[in-house]
Parts: structure tokens; C-alpha cells; sequence
């Protein structure tokens, strides 16, 4: 059997104040395909598969319209809920669906319930597999203290995970005794080892939600969600990533899934698969002249950009200008090189040091061009806010 490991679709997310429906509806298309070209048997979604709780009726028809053609392209989706999911929303009609070949796990009375697949192929030592079968176990996202209590447990991501996955080693267990049975398990959590990125919400404070990875010891192969980038912890426990950058500190990530052939042996293979990004993102650094010149720059006039600019002094109409080679610069950041530190301080900080109507002036323009105002910024500041005065006690 073929399974595809997805994540963290979060449909409905925007990049930056961009709608990203287009380039969702874009990696769906490239989904299906690979449903199609490679003959998968089941995707999984680990989690996050919309952005928020109340998703749009777009974005519940690109659902929608997406769980249809995987399925028609002969594929069966198993799929749980993540942190930025309504649990109960998106568990609606789960054994209806069920029925259409769509499984959802989203609620941890159906922790030990698992979706039981038949598997092809013979055991390693080449006798029939005697109806070996496949138990693929979803652990939705576990918020510590609204299940702790029905879990039995203490309210610690920890703990609450190593609950979840203790009742399906019992269960798992039982089915061991009745015949040859390899599992996958699902798991929308933060794992130790795991590197992060910007666009992922935390599940708790200082890192104390991170679970330790021989938790997930014994199980055929484990498929996590939760962080952004496509990473592999062990050969047996990998995050897929999500299909679509959705900040600046993914812009070097290699976008895809995991293709994981599995049989009554075991894993036999892992291999990566990539999704084509619509756009791409560029983060841009130097000063103004030397960005809107550079012709290494070319191929970012197309791609959604960070800017950060180091001229000594902020340009006039910066972002006017900057749009004009980058239309589609999204972010756009002042650092002067060669600045002292104190102007690099924030502008809040600046007003609570200002002692007078003057200092409050001359910190807002040390503040926007990036040096302590000059003599004759100051001088006629002064002149304003003498004439502000004067105009004030005339009335």
C-alpha cells in the first residue's frame, strides 16, 4: 500500500494580507495528480487543516471539492485535527463520510479506533500474510486541560500525548495477537528535535509542549504535524511540512510530502515528493539603489518579497519605489547600516524618554530616517511648535 503524508493544509490563510486560496487550490491540483500518477492509497492530513475555527464558505468548498477528487482519483483520506481546527466542526458527519472513503479522528474517544486497511504482500520470510492488515490510529491536537481529566491524566502536553498513545499500544496490542497487523499512527504535536518556522502557533509556553521522541517507539511509521517544515526525526517519526510557505522564515524551505510504501513486512520505502510553489518568496537586503539596479534580482520582480533596506538615511517614498521594480513586496524593514544602537530603538521607547514637544519631534525623525534630526530639522521644529504655541494662546 502507497500512502501520502500531508500536514498543516491550513486552508483559508492569508500570507501577509495576500488571500492564499489560488495557490491552495494550486497545490490541491498538484495533489490529485500525484494521487493519480502514483497510484496512492490513502492520504493523510496531520492536523491544521483549516486556518481557523470558522472557516469561510470558500475555503469549506475548496475542502470540499478536494476530499471529492482525492477520493475519485482512488485514493481514501484519514485526517485529524490540529491546533487551528474546530475539533467538533470538522468531525461533522465522520461516519457518514466514512462511508465515501473520507476518515476523520477528531475527538479522543476514537483514539484506539482505527481506520484497519487490508495489506498486500508477504511477511519477510516470504509465507502469506495471511490477511495482514494495516491500523492507521489518528491523535487529534490535545489541549492539556480540557482532556487531562478524560484522559485521566495531568494537564502537560506530555502527558496527555503519552495517555493518547498508551491506548493505542493496548489496542494495537490486542489486534498484534489476531494476526499480522503494521500500524501508522497520526499526531498533531510538536515533537523534541523538530525545527520550527514564524507562521506556526505555539502549543505552550517556554517548550514545555515538546514530546519526546522514542514516544512514538514501536509504531510502523508516524506521521506529524504541527511544524511547517518537512523534516524527517527518524526514520520511522517525519513532519511533512505544510504544502505552502506561509511566512518569510519558510522561503528556503523545499516544499512536499512523504510517498511511504508499506506491506505486511513493514516500511519498505520513504521518499520525498515536492509541491511546485505558485509563488515564490524572496527576502531582499541592501540599499535602495543597489536593490532597484541589481540584475541578480530579476527573478524576485515575480516573487513576494521582504525588503529590508540599509541606506544611512530612509529613502523618500521607499515602498513607492520599491514597488515599482517588486510590485508584490509585501514587508518592508529599515536597518541603516553602520547605525548606532540607540537609533535602532523603538519609536515607543523614544517617546518615553522625551522629556519635551521637542524631544517628542526630533525622535520621530531620528526614528523614520534613521540618524538624530540635524540643526536646521531641529531649528525649524522648534519654529513649528512656536507657532503651534503662539496660535494656541491667542485664542
Amino acid at each position: 500500500m502507497r500512502l501520502l503524508h500531508t500536514s498543516d493544509w491550513h486552508l483559508g490563510r492569508s500570507f501577509h494580507g495576500v488571500g492564499m486560496l489560488d495557490a491552495q487550490r494550486h497545490f490541491v491540483d498538484q495533489l490529485v495528480d500525484l494521487v493519480r500518477q502514483e497510484a496512492v492509497g490513502v492520504v493523510l492530513i496531520s492536523g491544521d487543516v483549516y486556518d481557523r475555527a470558522l472557516p469561510g464558505v470558500d475555503v469549506v468548498r475548496l475542502l470540499d471539492d478536494a476530499l471529492v477528487r482525492i477520493t475519485e482519483a482512488g485514493s481514501q483520506v484519514i485526517m485529524t485535527s490540529g491546533n487551528h481546527d474546530s475539533a467538533i466542526r470538522l468531525g461533522f458527519a465522520s461516519r457518514l463520510l466514512e462511508r465515501g472513503g473520507v476518515h476523520l479522528r477528531t475527538s479522543i474517544e476514537e483514539l484506539d479506533r482505527p481506520i484497519l486497511l487490508p495489506l498486500d504482500g508477504s511477511i519477510p520470510d516470504g509465507k502469506d500474510n495471511g490477511g495482514a492488515q494495516l491500523a492507521v490510529y489518528g491523535i487529534p491536537f490535545l489541549e492539556p486541560r480540557l482532556v487531562a481529566d478524560r484522559l485521566g491524566t495531568a494537564p502537560g502536553h506530555f502527558d496527555v500525548t503519552a495517555a493518547a498513545v498508551e491506548r493505542i499500544r493496548a489496542d494495537l496490542e490486542q489486534r498484534t495477537g489476531q494476526g499480522i497487523v503494521r500500524s501508522v499512527v497520526l499526531a498533531h504535536t510538536f515533537a523534541s528535535g523538530g525545527i520550527t518556522s514564524d507562521s506556526e502557533r505555539e502549543l505552550s509556553i517556554g517548550g514545555l509542549g515538546a514530546v519526546p521522541l522514542d514516544l512514538f517507539d514501536g509504531f510502523d511509521y508516524t506521521a506529524l504535524g504541527h511544524l511547517h517544515g518537512r523534516q524527517s526525526l527518524s526514520p520511522t517519526v517525519r513532519y511533512s511540512g505544510s504544502p505552502i510557505a506561509y511566512s518569510f522564515s519558510e522561503a528556503r524551505h523545499s516544499k512536499g510530502a512523504w510517498l511511504i510504501d508499506l506491506d505486511a513486512g513493514g516500511v519498505r520505502e520513504v521518499r520525498e515528493v515536492d509541491w511546485e510553489a505558485q509563488r515564490r518568496l524572496a527576502i531582499l537586503r541592501g540599499p535602495l539603489e543597489t536593490l532597484l539596479a541589481a540584475e541578480d534580482y530579476g527573478w524576485a520582480e515575480s516573487a513576494y518579497c521582504h525588503v529590508t533596506l540599509t541606506d544611512v538615511e530612509r529613502p523618500v517614498r521607499a515602498m513607492d519605489r520599491i514597488r515599482a521594480r517588486f510590485p508584490d513586496t509585501l514587508v518592508l524593514g529599515f536597518e541603516p547600516e553602520g547605525a548606532v544602537e540607540g537609533v535602532r530603538t523603538s519609536y515607543s521607547s523614544k517617546l518615553a524618554e522625551a522629556r519635551d514637544d521637542l524631544g517628542i519631534c526630533c525622535g520621530f525623525v531620528e526614528h523614520v530616517r534613521g540618524r538624530p534630526a540635524n540643526e536646521a530639522e531641529e531649528s525649524a521644529l522648534r519654529a513649528a511648535l512656536d507657532a503651534v504655541r503662539l496660535e494656541g494662546a491667542e485664542r
